[in-house]
């Protein structure tokens, strides 16, 4: 179908054309720059001419329903609507925005963000154990902490456990000073930080007190049988096999488990093989065990963050491509 040489969207006295628009019409000029059009404002229409103008009123209408959803835009969303768009989807008609997750303690909605993390939050909500596997920034760990929140404050769970392997990311750190809970409390940060910004660091620390929510590394794990409770294991693929099967027969009656990692980035000595790699092959057959995949375009951080984790991957295809003939004539010439 030929593309219209114009389209009117009417904008409305009930609409924010500055949120829509952005700051030095920022968010105008990502959608003209892909869409290869032009946009002019004339009272309460917006004028789209040149390039592929139904394209842009697509995703310019996504726009207008996030803004109306309560929400704000960011380039994040706003590349994310493009491309959905290229691939045949949209905002409107998926469950991103529409579904809160949880809000902060200052009040902020949380919401999946991209067509990952909605499948990821109602894995999380439909079983009892999901595995959330991915690259850094794709929102494993938070949006399963504010589900754990979610679920505390409507006494759907009693207690929310934060777990984590204390393993070296390629550091020696060598003596820590302090207690056994300083010297791990490092390693853990990462889950105090999601706490913190999700209940509140008052309350979080209260609850922690009251041990309605702990924090502890991997190892304080064995032995325990947990019912009632709500808990994550952050930084999976840092765990061996055996800590990893250690990990999952834990669960008790009432619990869930959600277990994060992301299997480009291993930290295990040599020769030690990542459980979380283990676990995805021996577990994926077992329907009551949810496996969700994240991908580059689920990252939700800065931008960069996306094209740094893309250029990585390239690099390292490159180089196994680029190994495998090798392999190959080494294999053809052995006797």
């Amino acid at each position: 179908m030929e593309a219209a040489k114009e389209v009117r969207i009417q904008i409305g006295e009930d609409r924010d054309a500055r949120a829509l628009f952005g700051s030095m019409d920022g968010n105008l000029k990502l959608i003209e720059e892909a869409f290869g059009t032009e946009a002019v404002l004339r009272k309460d229409e917006l004028i789209v001419t040149g390039g592929d103008t139904r394209g842009a009123e697509r995703v310019i209408g996504d726009l207008l329903w996030i803004i109306e959803c309560g929400d704000k835009l960011d380039k994040q969303k706003i590349e994310y609507a493009i491309s959905l768009y290229e691939n045949g989807a949209s905002y409107r008609d998926s469950d991103i925005n529409k579904d809160i997750v949880a809000f902060t303690h200052k009040g902020k909605p949380i919401r999946a963000k991209t067509l990952g993390q909605a499948a990821y939050v109602k894995a999380i909500r439909d079983k009892d154990i999901v595995f959330g596997i991915g690259s850094a920034g794709t929102g494993k760990t938070y949006l399963a902490v504010a589900l754990a929140v979610s679920s505390f404050k409507n006494k759907e769970i009693e207690k929310i456990i934060l777990a984590r392997p204390a393993v070296e990311a390629g550091e020696r750190l060598g003596f820590l000073p302090g207690d056994l809970q300083e010297k791990v409390d490092p390693y853990l940060r990462p889950l105090y930080d999601a706490l913190y910004e999700i209940m509140g660091r008052d309350t979080a620390l209260r609850l922690k007190e009251k041990e309605s929510i702990e924090v502890v590394p991997l190892a304080y794990m064995r032995g325990r049988t947990l019912d009632n409770a709500f808990i994550i294991l952050d930084e999976a693929q840092n765990t061996t096999r055996e800590q990893m099967k250690m990990f999952l027969t834990r669960m008790g009656f009432g619990s869930k488990v959600v277990v994060t990692g992301d299997i480009t980035q291993i930290d295990l000595p040599d020769g030690k093989a990542s459980g979380l790699v283990h676990a995805s092959k021996v577990l994926d057959k077992v329907d009551e065990i949810g496996f969700c995949y994240l991908k580059d375009r689920d990252v939700v951080r800065h931008s960069l963050v996306k094209k740094i984790i893309g250029a990585y991957d390239r690099y390292e295809r490159r180089g196994a491509a680029a190994k495998s003939p090798k392999q190959a004539g080494n294999r053809a010439g052995r006797p």
